[in-house]
C-alpha cells in the first residue's frame, strides 16, 4: 500500500539525498518528498517565508546536523519553539556520533536520533525502518 506522507528532508550531502530519496521510493513513499539543503532555507520553508509562501507543511522532518548557514541543532531548536511547527516529528539523521550532539538533540525535543550507516545496504535498511516506524506504525498529526 502506498503511503501519502509529506516528508521534508533537510540534508546538504547530494550523495545522502540520492540514497534517502531512492530508499523512500523503494519503500513506496511516492509523494511529498521535499529536499532543502541548508538550515536557513529550511526555516524559511517551514515558516512559509519568501519563495516558500506556498510550501506544504510536512508530516515528518528528516534533519541532518551538519548544515550550511544554520546548523541542524539550531533548526531543531527553532522548530520546537514554534507553536505551529512543534508537533511535527523530527528525526535527526546524521553522521555525528557525538554524545553532545545526541544530548543537545534530545534536549531540543528531537523525536529520535539516528546515525547514518556508512554501508549502503545498512543505510537503505535504516531508511526502511524509519518508514516502517514513522509512516506505517505511528499516527502522525495532520496539518
Amino acid at each position: 500500500m502506498k503511503q501519502e506522507v509529506k516528508i521534508l528532508l533537510i540534508e546538504d550531502s547530494d550523495g545522502d539525498i540520492v540514497l534517502i530519496t531512492q530508499a523512500l521510493k523503494k519503500a513506496q513513499i511516492t509523494n511529498g518528498i521535499t529536499v532543502i539543503k541548508d538550515g536557513d532555507a529550511a526555516l524559511k520553508y517551514l515558516r512559509k517565508e519568501g519563495e516558500y509562501m506556498q510550501a506544504e507543511t510536512p508530516d515528518l522532518i528528516l534533519l541532518d546536523i551538519n548544515l550550511p548557514k544554520i546548523d541542524g541543532l539550531e533548526v531543531l531548536s527553532e522548530i520546537k519553539k514554534d507553536e505551529h511547527l512543534m508537533v511535527i516529528p523530527v528525526v535527526m539523521l546524521t553522521t555525528s556520533e557525538s554524545e553532545r550532539d545526541i544530548i543537545n538533540s534530545y534536549n531540543n525535543h528531537a523525536n529520535c536520533y539516528i546515525v547514518k550507516p556508512v554501508d549502503f545496504k545498512k543505510f537503505i535498511d535504516v531508511v526502511q525502518l524509519i518508514k516502517e516506524f514513522w509512516i506505517t506504525i505511528v499516527k502522525l498529526p495532520r496539518h
